[in-house]
């Protein structure tokens, strides 16, 4: 399906992708810090697909398997709804957003306590066909 032909679309797409073809998939309350997937999903920002896939099936990271499944969803999306092909795709937007922290308390030496947050994150993957995110970049630069 084409975005010329797509009846209604969100506001998260509008927000993410436009009117351009693309997909999105976004896990949310993950159980690790913004801080530590941060860094997982910088590594993998504007990278193609296949490439990305590759770099966190190795990483040692404990985000990088939550990345991956996003990542995956993602993909699906993009061949189901959109019809495009898995190995024209590049990740195009990658977001870490925070989510609610849990607070939990720890008892400590004399009848004290201290605070333990428990941190959680909303992780947001948007691929795009190579040719559109080149086509967006030249625009950018040129302007």
């Amino acid at each position: 399906m084409s975005t010329t032909e797509r009846q209604r679309t969100s506001a998260r797409r509008e927000s993410l992708l436009g009117d351009q073809p693309g997909a999105f998939a976004s896990a949310r309350f993950v159980r690790i810090t913004p801080l530590k997937a941060r860094r997982v999903v910088d590594m993998v920002r504007g990278l193609p697909v296949a490439e990305a896939q590759a770099i966190l099936a190795f990483a040692p990271q404990a985000a990088s398997e939550t990345v991956a499944k996003v990542l995956e969803s993602a993909i699906a999306n993009a061949e189901t709804t959109e019809g495009l092909k898995a190995a024209d795709l590049v990740i195009s937007v990658a977001l870490v957003d925070e989510g609610p922290t849990m607070k939990r308390w720890r008892p400590r030496a004399q009848g004290r306590a201290t605070r333990i947050n428990k941190r959680t994150s909303h992780i947001t993957l948007a691929v795009q066909p190579a040719d559109v995110v080149a086509g967006t970049k030249k625009k950018g630069r040129s302007a």
